[in-house]
């Protein structure tokens, strides 16, 4: 029974990945018809008013002390989320992106080192070295005509996600302890559609409509990319130790590498490959403890 329900969540977390993967490609295209932080908070008001439903009576027992430590981890998932989709905007490679992003996984065991005096498996060591090599890699890999190190606009907000992702995610995995699940995410992703909305308001020029197809993408994101993804990923991670999330949701940056090759046509040049190769290393070394007890569990089976 136990290995069933495993493997259940093995094929649902693999689906989260490519949900998150997708939302990459959702939200490229939408951003053909509307300014990114309009977008994103758009997208993100309506994900939090569906969790919000979803909470029903358990809104009742939400504690002021629970709604502040929520907000502070909300603001600061709102700004890695606008330096994001600024990335994305400005960003020629969606692919090369999404493993920038993912570097904020890698940074997660610094923060809670340098920050907050955790000690950190010995592998952490190895794993930052290899990712800054990767992204070093990356820069070197823009210029097909001749090697030279060269950053793009796209990379430096996604580099600068990522660190902000490392801190939010640190904070995040302390306030879930206090905090339910579904309300510390509906809260979050409130603060973030609200304050992309204020700076949107403040920064952009809003359209006078919003055409159709692009209205379909923002649909997307907000219902499959979003809350869809967020509701099976807390189902599946409910049915399996940790080391299950930790091993496959690992696999988002590959997808959104392929469905930007399917759906937008891009490519990599063997810098890029390299690149993007050094930073999914890093990214399995800095959890290889789980890595080995995903593995032990699937061969126990």
């Amino acid at each position: 029974m136990q290995n069933n329900q495993y493997l259940k969540a093995d094929v649902l977390l693999l689906l989260v990945t490519v949900l998150a993967a997708l939302g990459w490609i959702f939200s490229k295209e939408a951003l053909g018809g509307m300014p990114p932080l309009l977008f994103l908070g758009t997208r993100f008001l309506l994900a939090s008013a569906v969790l919000f439903v979803m909470g029903g009576k358990r809104w009742r027992t939400l504690t002021v002390p629970q709604f502040l430590t929520s907000s502070k981890v909300g603001i600061l998932l709102a700004a890695a989320m606008m330096l994001w989709i600024t990335g994305l905007f400005h960003g020629t490679h969606v692919g090369e992106g999404a493993f920038i992003a993912s570097l904020g996984t890698v940074l997660v065991p610094v923060v809670a080192f340098l920050v907050y005096g955790e000690s950190q498996p010995k592998v952490m060591w190895l794993a930052l070295p290899i990712a800054v090599v990767g992204f070093a890699t990356l820069a070197l890999g823009r210029n097909q005509q001749e090697l030279s190190f060269e950053l793009e606009l796209g990379q430096l907000y996604y580099l600068a996600a990522a660190v902000v992702f490392a801190f939010q995610m640190n904070i995040n995995s302390r306030a879930v302890q206090h905090v339910p699940a579904l309300m510390l995410t509906a809260i979050q992703l409130m603060f973030v559609g609200v304050l992309s909305t204020l700076a949107s308001y403040f920064l952009e020029i809003w359209p006078v409509q919003v055409p159709l197809d692009i209205l379909v993408w923002l649909v997307l994101s907000v219902f499959i990319a979003s809350s869809l993804r967020f509701l099976i990923q807390t189902y599946a991670l409910g049915l399996a130790p940790v080391s299950h999330g930790a091993m496959i949701l690992t696999l988002e940056p590959v997808w959104a590498a392929i469905f930007a090759m399917l759906w937008l046509g891009e490519s990599m040049t063997g810098l890029q490959l390299l690149g993007c190769g050094l930073i999914f290393s890093a990214l399995i070394i800095n959890r290889w403890q789980w890595v080995v007890m995903w593995f032990r569990k699937r061969n126990a089976r």
